[in-house]
């Protein structure tokens, strides 16, 4: 969560919705944001076993056209984001010259020279300036559309067949997108971007509308879902269930001091490609003892959170130093024991070593492991 400010609290265009479900409100990167309707646990379940709706409305979008709109965000981005097809989606990372992580990001192409960039809300301005910054030389135009865009995300396995059953939404092909495409639909004859990506670990799908559109498609979709066992869900669940599948968090598990590597993002970065901002400084890489991602577990109910200290010795030793520190942790509703994800020093990364996580005073064992903690079953 992200520090207030002295600026006015923006609202989602599902405000209203979500004040009339009874939601719980927090402030994320300036937005009142729902944190939960009913129950976290309830929330997260739902979304494992059936399906919940999420207001994602707050996330930045940009468009990106001209005739060399490829070659601009090849240059901009660490990924070769020319080569996607039309309908294709790919992670990718915006970087600072020195190798860190400005945000990450998802970028679709919807036409043959026109790309759609969505960012993290609290980085809407970074990346808005690195943007502009970076397009001078390119035949290319880049527009901010965070304000005429509101998303929806419709997760877990009964996603599908909830959008549809969903009134006044058509999207033909729906059966047949793959995971990270996307496709034209429309809601009742309004246009509607649908893609198959999401943030949850399971199957789902995201709406990208017109934020006058938005309650309708809200509404619609929740009750076609009625009967099928959709909830609202907030932002508390999605914490808990992008923590399970292994997916990082800007300002937890990245931030403008973590290149990709140590974040397990190795592979992001196009290195076979021409210059791109940053290229420089991961060909050069992080200093050799400098921390990684790792994931952690353990038995019992206590949950190493973030920022807690973590120790190589087992002991309750004052004198020993951290070797690394816990990012993001919780209680696993899924797996139903405690999971973290944590920077260690390299040299305690290997899965399946022992490590003590001081909880409130109390060194407790967690056990390295890979990520994710959480694999949904395929169909």
């Amino acid at each position: 969560m992200t520090e207030s400010t002295d600026s006015p609290p923006r609202y989602s265009p599902l405000h209203a919705v979500h004040v009339a479900a009874g939601a719980t409100f927090t402030d994320f990167a300036g937005w009142q944001m729902p944190v939960r309707y009913s129950s976290d646990l309830a929330e997260h379940h739902a979304v494992r076993s059936a399906a919940g709706l999420f207001d994602l409305s707050h996330m930045a979008e940009f468009e990106v056209s001209g005739a060399e709109a490829g070659a601009f965000l090849d240059h901009a981005l660490a990924g070769r984001l020319s080569a996607i097809e039309l309908g294709q989606a790919k992670y990718s990372l915006l970087l600072a010259p020195e190798g860190g992580i400005i945000d990450d990001l998802v970028v679709y192409r919807t036409g043959d020279s026109d790309f759609l960039v969505v960012a993290n809300a609290s980085n809407h301005d970074p990346v808005a300036a690195a943007l502009a910054d970076r397009i001078d030389g390119f035949d290319a135009m880049l527009r901010d559309t965070s304000d005429e865009t509101a998303l929806i995300a419709v997760q877990g396995p009964g996603s599908r067949a909830i959008l549809e059953a969903t009134a006044g939404f058509e999207a033909p092909g729906l059966d047949e997108l793959r995971y990270y495409r996307a496709i034209e639909g429309t809601f009742r004859g309004e246009r509607v971007l649908v893609a198959r990506t999401g943030y949850t670990g399971e199957d789902g799908f995201e709406l990208y509308v017109h934020p006058d559109l938005a309650e309708a498609v809200w509404t619609a979709v929740a009750e076609a879902g009625a009967d099928k066992g959709i909830v609202p869900a907030g932002l508390a669940s999605r914490d808990t269930l992008r923590l399970e599948a292994g997916m990082p968090l800007y300002g937890h598990e990245l931030s403008l001091e973590t290149f990709p590597v140590q974040a397990g993002l190795g592979r992001v970065p196009a290195m076979a490609k021409a210059a791109f901002v940053g290229r420089e400084a991961l060909e050069q890489g992080p200093a050799t003892d400098a921390p990684v991602l790792v994931g952690l577990v353990a038995d019992g109910r206590r949950a190493a959170r973030a920022d807690y200290a973590i120790y190589a010795e087992a002991a309750d030793d004052a004198a020993t130093e951290p070797i690394g520190v816990v990012t993001s942790g919780a209680l696993s509703p899924t797996l139903g024991h405690p999971i973290a994800m944590a920077y260690v020093a390299p040299r305690f990364a290997e899965p399946d070593t022992e490590l003590s996580v001081d909880i409130r005073g109390t060194r407790l064992t967690f056990r390295t492991t890979t990520l994710p903690f959480y694999r949904r079953k395929k169909d």
